[in-house]
Order: C-alpha cells, then sequence, then structure tokens
C-alpha cells in the first residue's frame, strides 16, 4: 500500500514541476499529504493504545483523527481530479458551482465525522470526540448539515463522470488519447476492488496467503491512478494506450481462463484420485499445470483474434491485408500486377486522398505511374 500511496506526490511533484498552471499536480500533491497523515495517525494510534498504552500521548487524539480526517477529502479529491483533467479547466461553463459544492460538501461531512466519533476507524472500536463536547441541539445541527454535505458529494461524484462523457463527446486527437488513460485507470482500480475477493480466495485456494491476493489488485489499481494521470498530462507515449488495453484485454480473458482451467482440472483430478486410489496426489498439481502451459500460447492467439475483430476491426482488416498483400508478393512475378496490387493496399490501409507511384526508368522502363 505503501508504494501505492507514495505514486500520489510522486507525480503529483513531477506534473506540478511541469505544468504549475494545471491543479492537477497540486490535488496529486494534497492526496500525498493527505495520505501520509493519515497513516500517521493510524501508526501513531497503534503504537500509543497497544504497544507504550498509557505512555504516549496524545493517542486517544490520533485513534480520533484515524476515523474521520482522510475519507471526505478523498472524494474531494477525486471528484476534482474527474472535472479537472487533462488542461486543468472544467469542461463547460455549466459545471463552474460543482467545484465549490464539493468543497461544502466535503468540509460538512468531515465536521460530522469529526463531532460525531463515527467513520471508519481502522484497528479500533470507534471512540466518541475526545476535545470537546457538541451540545444536543448543535449535535443535531452538525449531524444534519453534515449529512447533506455527504450527499452533495455523492451528487458531485455522479456529476463529475456526467462530465467525462460530456468532454469525450467534443474530445479529438491528443485529448480523446488522455481521457482514455484516465479511464483506462478508473476502470483497473474498480476492477482491483471488486475483483480482490476472488483473487485471495484463488491464491488462498493454490496455498498461498489470501491477503496478499486481495492487497494486490488493489495496489495495482491505486498505483495506476497517478501514473495515468502523469502520462495524460505530460503526454509521454500518449498514443500507447490503445496497444495496453489491448493487451490487458487479451491477458486479462486469459489469466482468468488459465486460472479456472487450472483449479478446476485439480478439483476434477483429485476427486478421480480419492475415488480410484482413497486418496489425494500431486499428480493432479502437475497435470494441470502441463494442461494451462500447453493451452497458453492456442488460447492467446485465439483470445487475440476475437479482441481484434471484436473491437480494433480496422486495425484487424489492415493486418490481414498486409499479410495477403505479403503471401501474393512471395509468389507474383508480374511488376505490372504488383503496382496495382501496391496502390490499392495503401488506398485500403491508409487511405489517402492521392496515390502515386513512381518506378525507376532505368530499371523498369517506364517513367512513372500515377493513381
Amino acid at each position: 500500500m505503501a508504494v501505492a500511496f507514495l505514486g500520489y506526490p510522486t507525480v503529483g511533484a513531477l506534473v506540478a514541476s511541469r505544468r504549475p498552471a494545471n491543479p492537477v499536480g497540486w490535488i496529486l500533491c494534497g492526496v500525498g499529504i493527505l495520505l501520509g497523515s493519515q497513516g500517521f495517525a493510524v501508526a501513531y494510534a497503534g503504537y500509543a493504545l497497544s504497544a507504550r498504552p498509557g505512555w504516549v500521548p496524545g493517542g486517544k487524539i490520533a485513534h480520533w483523527v484515524s476515523g474521520w480526517f482522510d475519507y471526505p477529502m478523498l472524494f474531494l479529491a477525486a471528484a476534482l481530479l474527474i472535472l479537472l483533467f487533462p488542461d486543468g479547466r472544467l469542461p463547460d461553463r455549466s459545471f463552474r458551482a460543482v467545484p465549490w459544492v464539493a468543497v461544502g460538501g466535503s468540509v460538512l461531512a468531515t465536521l460530522r465525522f469529526a463531532t460525531k466519533g463515527e467513520g471508519p476507524f481502522y484497528f479500533y472500536t470507534p471512540i466518541g470526540n475526545p476535545v470537546f463536547e457538541v451540545g444536543s441541539a448543535l449535535g443535531v445541527t452538525v449531524d444534519g448539515l453534515g449529512r447533506l454535505g455527504l450527499a452533495a458529494l455523492f451528487v458531485i461524484c455522479v456529476v463529475s463522470v456526467i462530465a467525462v462523457f460530456v468532454r469525450l463527446g467534443s474530445a479529438q486527437g491528443e485529448e480523446r488519447q488522455q481521457i482514455k488513460w484516465f479511464a483506462y485507470a478508473a476502470t483497473v482500480l474498480l476492477s482491483g476492488v471488486f475483483l480482490s475477493p476472488a483473487a485471495g480466495a484463488t491464491l488462498a485456494a493454490m496455498g498461498g496467503p489470501w491477503v496478499v491476493g486481495i492487497a494486490i489488485p488493489i495496489v495495482l489499481g491505486l498505483l495506476a491512478v497517478p501514473v495515468a494521470l502523469g502520462v495524460g498530462i505530460l503526454r509521454y507515449r500518449l498514443y500507447d494506450i490503445d496497444r495496453i488495453i489491448n493487451r490487458t484485454l487479451v491477458y486479462g480473458v486469459l489469466t482468468v481462463v488459465l486460472v479456472t482451467v487450472y483449479i478446476g482440472g485439480i478439483v476434477v483430478l483429485q476427486r478421480t484420485f480419492v475415488a480410484l486410489t482413497g486418496q489425494q496426489s500431486t499428480l493432479a498439481v502437475v497435470a494441470s499445470t502441463l494442461a494451462i502451459a500447453a493451452l497458453f500460447n492456442p488460447l492467446r492467439r485465439r483470445i487475440q483474434g476475437f479482441i481484434d475483430r471484436r473491437f480494433y476491426r480496422r486495425r484487424y482488416d489492415i493486418r490481414k491485408t498486409l499479410e495477403a498483400f505479403s503471401a501474393k508478393l512471395r509468389d507474383e512475378t508480374d511488376l505490372d500486377a504488383l503496382s496495382d496490387d501496391l496502390v490499392g493496399v495503401v488506398r485500403e490501409t491508409m487511405q489517402p486522398a492521392h496515390v502515386s507511384l513512381w518506378l525507376r526508368p532505368e530499371t523498369v522502363g517506364q517513367r512513372d505511374r500515377v493513381d
């Protein structure tokens, strides 16, 4: 987790130094400071309340702070990042009030958590406010305003997602590629959160620690967000996102299929050995491993072909056209026919407004061919 969290201030500092006018870099730096402060509060509370109870001062205050300090502000940072990426400006003038509502909602939600002693505490039972008491009437008011702030944060997050589609509708060229990077990172993060229980159960079934299986997808998702934001804003290898998406789809599906075959093969073979011999055998693991090793390349080629046909049809057609031309090039001896085929391939794959083919006169006996 620490590696993922360090990615935010690192990328934020890099973006802020290169694009100081873009607030996205500064927001990432703020997220890093926020996560660092939260981590310090949790660690300090753990040491003060468990390792040295009654000896280290401020343990209860750190415990209290660790329950409400970060979550509303993290939602605020997420909403602002979605709204302002990639150029630091709102997608439309109609969204001008959205950042202010987000800031107000996060402040009210934070105030409610701070005074009520509620929140996602990590290791200990929640405690009330140890600093000052909140009266009944004031407490009811703060509670109501805090709930209103939470509702506002939720609405703002939905509006931010809508803003992405608004921006994508008018985006072209580099801006479209930048939004692809952000969308890819968000997909990786959400997939990691939803798939982490399955990954933990799978690793446990294979004899490994289930905590690692749960943590790895979440860490990768958390790390993907600042990396994608940095690449999108700094425009470093911006157009590689299409290749990354393609490879993610291919190897993601391939991993799911192979893991299913591996675990299913072990279960079926173990039951077969138990039925025949009355005991389990390591041959089930060996056979399942050999099966997925044999299936890897054929499955990868089939999945790659299916994804190319389904999601990258134009690129798939271009590759097939070039393969057909390469095969014909090995057998064709008529230069005029080859010239016509070459012009046709260029027209079909590149789709230029005009195609001209020039051949050296001393080599072929003609000066040029124009189509």
